[in-house]
């Protein structure tokens, strides 16, 4: 069983950034794809984010393309979502979520769908001001 903990929302103004991060529980954090996902209200949750195991892979929804980036710090059970230039239309609730499929090296294969992760976090808020 794999735990995960978002932490790091808030309120920011339009322009500002936030780094949401996302500890995780387990000795094999290492070898999980994490991925972040939002929803917004009244609307679908829908993928932002997503990095391979090793953090040599990483994906990006073309929404944040550009002003999000992943990162991840195996040593301390980390994956972090760091936000820059947002914009109103990023309020939603954030959720991270572990992929433990096992992906070959070779692969730069990232998981974009929601069947794909197998836990979820409990969601941050991030609310963005105009």
């Amino acid at each position: 069983q794999v735990q995960l903990v978002e932490s790091g929302g808030g309120l920011v103004q339009a322009g500002g950034s936030l780094r949401l991060a996302c500890a995780a529980s387990g000795r094999t954090f290492s070898t999980y794809t994490m991925g972040w996902f939002r929803q917004a209200p009244g609307k679908e949750r829908e993928f932002v984010a997503a990095i391979r195991s090793s953090g040599g892979s990483t994906y990006f929804a073309d929404s944040v393309k550009g002003r999000f980036t992943i990162s991840r710090d195996n040593a301390k059970n980390t994956v972090y979502l760091h936000m820059n230039s947002l914009k109103p239309e990023d309020t939603a609730v954030y959720y991270c979520a572990a992929d433990t499929t096992i992906y070959r090296s070779s692969s730069s294969y990232v998981p974009k769908m929601q069947f794909e992760y197998e836990y979820w976090g409990q969601g941050t808020q991030v609310t963005v001001s105009s």
